[in-house]
C-alpha cells in the first residue's frame, strides 16, 4: 500500500520521477545512512528545502522509494506470463518488460537490490517487514518451474542460467541508454532481442530444439 504523499503527488509526473529515480541511485550507490539528501536534491534539480517539503525525513523518503517501485515492479511483471515453462520465452517476455520499466525508473532494480541487504537500523524492520512480500516475488519468481529438459545434458545448468540472466541484464541496460523514456520500443529492438535469444538456444539447447522459435508471436 502506498501512502500519500499530496504534495508529491500533485508534482508534474517528470519531476516526480527525476526525483524518484535521483533518491534510488543515491540510497543504492551510498547506501541508507551514508546517503545524502542533498546530493539528491542537487542531481534532482529542486530547490534546497524542497525535498523535506514532500517527505518529512529521509527515512520517510527512503520508505517511499520501497513502497513505490516494490508495487510498480509487482504491477508491471503481471504482464509476464508466468506459466511459460520455456526460460528463453519466459526471458522474452521479462525483457520487454524490464526494458519498458528501465526507460521510466533505471535506478530501479538497483536500489531494490541494495535494499535487500541493506542494515541500518533505522530502516531495517520496515524492510524485513516487506521482503517476504516483495523480493522474493521479484527476484526468485523469474526461476519457478522451469523447463530444464531443453538444456543440453553436458551443460552446467545454473551457469548457462547465469549467462542469460547476465545478457537480458546487459542487453537490457544497453537499450535503455539509447532510448530516451519517451521513445517506442522499435522493431529494431526486437530483432536484435531475438538474435540473442537465438543464439543462447543454440549454444545451450539440445539440437532437436535449435530450430523452435523462441519469440512467443511466431509460436
Amino acid at each position: 500500500m502506498i501512502y500519500i504523499y499530496t504534495k508529491f503527488n500533485s508534482l508534474e509526473q517528470k519531476k516526480q520521477e527525476r526525483i524518484i529515480n535521483e533518491a534510488m541511485k543515491e540510497f543504492a550507490r551510498s547506501g541508507y545512512d551514508r546517503a545524502s539528501t542533498n546530493k539528491i536534491i542537487k542531481e534532482a534539480d529542486i530547490a534546497k528545502g524542497s525535498l523535506f517539503v514532500y517527505f518529512n525525513n529521509k527515512k520517510e523518503l527512503y520508505l517511499f522509494l520501497l513502497d513505490y517501485i516494490s508495487e510498480a515492479v509487482s504491477k508491471i511483471y503481471d504482464e509476464v506470463d508466468w506459466t511459460e515453462t520455456d526460460i528463453l520465452k519466459r526471458f522474452w517476455d521479462i525483457g520487454l518488460v524490464k526494458l519498458k520499466f528501465y526507460k521510466k525508473y533505471p535506478q530501479a532494480f538497483d536500489f531494490l537490490k541494495a535494499a535487500s541487504h541493506e542494515n541500518a537500523a533505522e530502516v531495517k524492520s520496515e524492510i524485513d517487514k516487506m521482503s517476504k512480500a516483495n523480493f522474493e516475488i521479484l527476484f526468485k519468481r523469474f526461476y519457478e518451474d522451469m523447463d530444464l529438459t531443453k538444456f543440453r545434458d553436458d551443460i552446467d545448468i545454473e551457469a548457462a542460467i547465469s549467462v542469460m540472466n547476465w545478457t537480458i541484464t546487459g542487453f537490457t541496460q544497453q537499450q535503455v541508454d539509447r532510448l530516451s523514456s519517451s521513445d517506442e520500443i522499435s522493431m529494431d529492438v526486437l530483432e536484435e532481442w531475438q538474435k540473442y535469444l537465438a543464439f543462447l538456444n543454440q549454444c545451450f539447447y539440445k539440437k532437436e530444439e535449435n530450430n523452435e522459435k523462441t519469440n512467443k508471436g511466431q509460436d
